[in-house]
């Protein structure tokens, strides 16, 4: 990767290793497990701060088991009022019922919520978030998944709107460390957080001893200014660790026979450790031609319908072609004349 941006681009660029950073730390101080290092400003969690604050709204979702994620920056406490309506608009156009804020200028602290905090718990915040005169801090409270892509979200848009995305510059990072579960709170049960066939850290020993939500994968993404390049992984390549898994996440053995029989068989022949990674280089291709979408360097890209208008494709077939493959059509029927 180092080689090819260095060939390929002017712009500057981060030097190897590249940084390496653990998902969860990722998803705290960026809200995203695709962060955009180019922009300085860090997330961090000041739930404490507001567990036994007097503002009611943030201490109920703490309460209930929710977070509070602060967004501070720099230099910004001149900015009119209209700059902050604005972000709370932004904030409630993607999901947060509302996007609080503090602002220290030389007069003290002030902002929607500053009567409800107490002198000691603003200086927390300062401490916590680095501000002091000039800045501003604005604050997110949910539950942990939506607050931290919210909080994501906010930083990505103070980005933009604060032009403090350098476009002359590639910012690299490894995520590594990806959790193997997570908790579904729909179907109220553990589930595999990204790839299932990924070896989990400290193999069956953390499958059998370890709370299955602190059990991290050898997983690793590497991310260049916001966009995924590529994923990779450590597999799984032993059959009864590959059991267990799927046991955690609510799979019986039978089904892994039954559908994953192919790989289980293989790997009871004695298939060695392997792993890998898969470059998307229409991704470095996008980056490197300075476009914001991928559509731009795809030689035939789909229109918003899914089509390839190159191929007309998706196209009627005919009945001898379904025969062929025995696929049998169920169409929606068609309202017969006079019908809404």
């Amino acid at each position: 990767m180092h080689g090819i941006f260095t060939e390929f681009s002017d712009k500057q660029l981060d030097g190897i290793p590249f940084r390496r950073i653990p998902y969860r730390e990722s998803m705290l101080k960026y809200g995203s497990d695709k962060p955009d290092l180019r922009i300085p400003i860090e997330i961090s969690d000041v739930s404490a701060v507001f567990a036994d604050s007097e503002f009611n709204a943030f201490r109920s979702v703490v309460e209930k088991g929710g977070v509070v994620r602060a967004i501070p920056v720099k230099g910004i406490a001149d900015r009119p009022r209209s700059f902050f309506d604005k972000m709370v608009a932004f904030a409630q156009s993607v999901g947060a019922k509302g996007l609080a804020y503090l602002v220290w200028d030389a007069a003290g602290v002030k902002g929607p919520i500053a009567k409800f905090l107490k002198p000691e718990a603003i200086a927390a915040i300062a401490g916590q978030t680095g501000a002091g005169t000039g800045d501003a801090v604005f604050f997110v409270s949910d539950m942990a998944a939506p607050a931290s892509k919210i909080a994501g979200e906010v930083r990505v848009q103070l980005g933009r709107e604060l032009d403090l995305i350098d476009p002359n510059v590639f910012r690299f990072c490894w995520i590594v460390d990806f959790p193997m579960f997570e908790h579904d709170e729909e179907l109220g049960q553990v589930i595999f957080s990204h790839n299932p066939f990924s070896m989990p850290q400290g193999g069956m020993e953390a499958l059998q001893t370890q709370n299955p939500l602190d059990i991290l994968a050898y997983q690793y993404d590497i991310v260049c200014n916001g966009c995924e390049l590529s994923s990779g992984a450590i597999r799984n390549h032993l059959p009864e660790v590959m059991y267990k898994a799927f046991e955690i996440a609510g799979y019986p053995p039978e089904t892994v026979d039954q559908k994953f029989g192919g790989l289980i068989r293989a790997f009871r022949l004695g298939a060695p450790p392997h792993g890998g990674i898969a470059p998307g280089v229409d991704r470095i291709v996008m980056l490197l031609a300075g476009e914001s979408n991928i559509r731009e360097v795809i030689a035939f890209p789909m229109n918003q319908k899914a089509q390839d208008l190159m191929m007309d494709a998706p196209c009627p077939v005919t009945e001898k072609q379904l025969r062929e493959l025995h696929i049998q059509l169920r169409l929606p029927k068609k309202p017969e004349a006079g019908e809404a």
